[in-house]
């Protein structure tokens, strides 16, 4: 065993952890977990853990079910929640899943991200990330989900129960050694962001994982429950998960995105990165706006942007490039926009890697950059600017991605097909699903 592995059991004996939840994530994005004794992670970590996989979604068929979990030190923390329990502390680590011959599991969401990383290494980068969840807080009203407050963007009360609230999330989250950086009020009512920091691909999909399952324990402790759905409630602004990415030298570990003469000071490989991304666009939408509902907020009108493009000031672009302060061009990174809280992050972030790859090896070279708000184009306009268009519904971005062999590689053909076929059986339930807004509009004026 390695020095950190070590470092762990030495914790769990110190700190009287009786429970480890071994965790791993469906292809959803889901959390699982299979629970030990703190007694035995030592052989767990030697060995792996043995459990049945083909009752999780996208894992394996039932002749093919043994499959192993072998836990990643780094990742172990114990949970806040438990440290005053008299029967002793409970503890998580994030585990990688491998089949009975020992080799990594296809359908691993999280060894999807690996080799996209592994990929990214190849070409001597690495690549950070920072995503950005948006959720919203409500109360229970009878059958009724009521947002528990009236505020904006921003604002701030001292007698705020949200400010509270996301006080708890925050300090619970620090306990789990995410460092967070910014938490605000968001701009529809009930809805909040907690803003962690950056950092390598594969850690912050850990936190983002965590994260959601953080901020939904902490809201009911409150009498609250939290929900990461984009869209909610009707009229009002979803929720999105802003990605910020930056690629960096592997040896040197400095950033490659700046260059002071680029436009919006981007490097070369910056904007070859953005336009990899743009050009996959359409297909990414599959993985990183998962859901029928979340194309209910990628929508005209709502601040979720819509149109194929990227800008520096321009929210309405799909490519926002943030700017930084002198002295911190290190901080200069690129802002993927369309991608939602409902995706799996692991997904997520392999398939924007990959897609960002393919510009930087392809030496692909974005369009010309848009200033104006593009809401208020014309699909004349739009056309003649050479800008496309999201897919409209969950059902469209799975045609894209069908066509679209680089990002079926990067999700791999086992998870794929299973992805494929459970988000089509998604779609056709929804499609034939008589809804309430049919009943009030049809049933008794035709």
């Amino acid at each position: 065993m390695d020095d950190k592995a070590l470092e762990v059991l030495e914790i769990v004996e110190a700190e009287n952890v009786q429970f480890i939840d071994l965790q791993f994530t469906d292809i959803f994005g889901v959390t699982k977990s299979v629970t030990i004794l703190g007694k035995d992670l030592e052989e767990s970590l030697k060995r792996g853990t043995w459990f049945d996989g083909s009752s999780i979604q996208g894992f394996a068929r039932i002749q093919e079910s043994d499959m192993f979990l072998k836990p990643d030190p780094r990742t172990f923390r114990i949970l806040p929640w438990t440290v005053d329990d008299p029967l002793g502390s409970r503890a998580r680590i994030i585990c990688d899943v491998h089949s009975p011959d020992g080799s990594p599991f296809e359908g691993d969401p999280r060894y999807a991200l690996r080799r996209a990383i592994a990929h990214a290494n190849e070409l001597g980068l690495g690549y950070n990330t920072g995503p950005e969840l948006e959720f919203f807080l409500f109360r229970e009203n009878g059958t009724e989900a009521v947002p528990h407050d009236v505020g904006g963007y921003f604002d701030f009360s001292p007698n705020d129960e949200a400010q509270t609230v996301r006080s708890d999330i925050s300090r619970t989250l620090e306990a789990l050694k995410i460092n967070v950086e910014m938490a605000h009020h968001e701009v529809a009512i009930g809805q909040h962001e907690i803003d962690f920091r950056y950092g390598e691909a594969l850690h912050t999909a850990d936190n983002a994982i965590t994260f959601k399952y953080t901020v939904k324990g902490v809201a009911a402790k409150h009498g609250l429950f939290a929900t990461f759905m984009p869209k909610p409630v009707f009229g009002i602004n979803g929720s999105g998960m802003h990605v910020h990415q930056s690629l960096y030298d592997l040896e040197s570990g400095d950033s490659v995105m700046y260059d002071p003469e680029g436009e919006f000071s981007l490097s070369e490989v910056a904007r070859q990165f953005v336009a990899g991304q743009l050009k996959h666009a359409r297909a990414l939408a599959a993985v990183v706006a998962p859901t029928i509902n979340s194309y209910k907020r990628l929508t005209p009108g709502y601040e979720a942007p819509v149109y194929v493009c990227w800008a520096q000031r321009n929210r309405s672009a799909l490519v926002r490039v943030p700017r930084y302060s002198p002295g911190r061009e290190n901080s200069t990174r690129v802002e993927l926009r369309f991608p939602d809280p409902s995706c799996n992050p692991y997904l997520a972030f392999a398939v924007m890697l990959e897609a960002g790859l393919d510009g930087v090896k392809n030496k692909l070279t974005p369009p010309p950059s848009v200033s104006d708000d593009v809401f208020h184009w014309t699909d004349e306009q739009r056309v003649a600017n050479g800008v496309d268009v999201l897919p409209g519904s969950l059902s469209e971005s799975l045609d894209e991605l069908a066509n679209d062999d680089l990002l079926i590689a990067a999700l791999g053909e086992h998870i794929y097909e299973a992805y494929d076929r459970a988000k089509r059986a998604e779609w056709d339930e929804y499609r034939i699903h008589v809804s309430q807004w049919e009943l009030d509009r049809y049933l008794t004026t035709i």
